[in-house]
C-alpha cells in the first residue's frame, strides 16, 4: 500500500523508471499493474534498476522475467559503481535502506551528483536524494521512502542540503505516515516527492499528514487502505491543477500548501505535523470538571 501510493502519485504512464535500490523489484511490478489498470500498454514504460546484493539482484531479474517485464536490472552498488550513470529518468520510486551509516568511500569526495552539498559519511539518507535528483530528467518526478529524521536532521551538513534543496524547488511534496507500516522495522517513515521542474505551484511545497490515517490489520501493523491511498493522491492531483482533479483547499490537521518562504523561517524542518495544524474539534458543551471526573475514572478502570 505504500507503494501504491508512490504509483498513484508519480503516475508512471510512460517513460523511464528507475530504482537505484530495487530489491526483488516490487515498485517495477506495481509501475506495470497501475498501467494495466488504467489501459496503458505493457512496454510504454522503459525500467532500469540496480541491486547490491547479488541474491536480491537475482530474485529481482526472476520476478521480472516470470511476469514478462523487460527491465535492465544491473548487479552493484548505486553509490561506488553507479550502473546506469547517463540515465535521466522520468520517473523514480525507491525505497531505499534507511539510516545507512556504512556507504561511504573517499572515492566520493566531490562527486558531481553532491549538488546541494555533501552528505555526511555516517548517513547515506541525503546521498541517496541526491542521486535521485541527479538522474531525474529536466520534467521528471521522484517518490522516496525514508526515515522520519530525515525531514528534520540538521546534523553534519544535512540541514544545509535540505535547506538548498527547499531553496531550489525541488521538493514537491512531503507526506508524514503512520507507524507500524514495515514488516522490517519500527522506525517511522515518510514520503518525499521530488519534481524538476515543477509544472505548477512554484515556490510552494504540499504537506501531507496521513499519521492517522492507517487501518489497524494486527496488533503490530497498519496499513492504509484503497480510500485513504485515493484520498492522498486525489489530494495531490487537486494541489498540482490536474484536470478533472477540482479545487485545491488547506484542511487543518490533513493537509497544508506552504511557501518556502515559510518554510525557511522554520529552519527548513519539513516535518508536515509543523505546517498543517490540529483538526477542528467540535466542543459538546459537557462541563468540564464532569467530563475530566469521567475520563480520570476510564482511565483508572483500563490501567487497572
Amino acid at each position: 500500500h505504500v507503494v501504491r501510493v508512490l504509483v498513484e502519485m508519480l503516475a508512471p504512464f510512460k517513460g523511464r523508471v528507475y530504482d537505484p535500490c530495487c530489491g526483488s523489484g516490487g515498485m517495477f511490478v506495481s509501475s506495470e499493474k497501475f498501467i494495466e489498470a488504467h489501459a496503458g500498454k505493457r512496454g510504454d514504460i522503459s525500467i532500469y534498476g540496480q541491486e547490491s546484493n547479488y541474491t536480491t539482484w537475482r530474485l529481482a531479474k526472476m520476478n521480472l522475467a516470470i511476469r514478462g517485464i523487460d527491465a535492465q536490472i544491473a548487479h552493484g552498488d548505486s553509490f561506488h559503481n553507479d550502473r546506469h550513470p547517463d540515465l535521466k529518468a522520468d520517473f523514480i520510486l525507491a525505497n531505499p535502506p534507511f539510516n545507512v551509516s556504512d556507504w561511504w568511500h573517499a572515492s566520493l569526495t566531490g562527486d558531481a551528483r553532491w549538488h546541494y552539498g555533501d552528505p555526511p559519511q555516517g548517513n547515506a539518507n541525503y546521498a541517496w536524494l541526491q542521486h535521485m535528483l541527479h538522474h531525474l530528467a529536466p520534467n521528471g518526478r521522484a517518490g522516496i521512502v525514508l526515515a522520519n529524521g530525515s525531514m528534520s536532521s540538521s546534523q553534519n551538513n544535512e540541514g544545509q542540503i535540505r535547506a538548498a534543496m527547499v531553496d531550489a524547488d525541488v521538493v514537491e511534496v512531503m507526506i508524514a505516515l503512520p507507524g507500524q507500516l514495515f514488516f522490517n522495522t519500527q522506525i517511522p517513515a515518510c514520503l518525499w516527492f521530488l519534481a524538476k521542474g515543477k509544472r505548477t505551484r512554484r515556490g510552494e511545497v504540499l504537506f501531507i499528514d496521513a499519521r492517522k490515517l492507517a487501518t489497524m490489520i494486527s496488533r503490530v501493523q497498519c496499513e492504509l487502505t484503497d480510500e485513504v491511498i485515493d484520498r492522498i493522491a486525489g489530494t495531490v492531483a487537486a494541489w498540482r491543477g490536474d484536470a478533472g482533479a477540482g479545487n485545491y483547499v488547506d484542511v487543518a490537521g490533513y493537509c497544508r500548501s506552504v511557501t518556502l518562504a515559510e518554510i525557511a523561517q522554520h529552519g527548513h524542518v519539513l516535518t508536515p505535523g509543523r505546517y498543517v495544524g490540529a483538526e477542528a474539534v467540535e466542543d459538546d458543551d459537557e462541563d468540564f470538571v464532569a467530563k475530566m471526573q469521567a475520563l480520570t475514572e476510564k482511565l483508572g478502570e483500563q490501567m487497572a
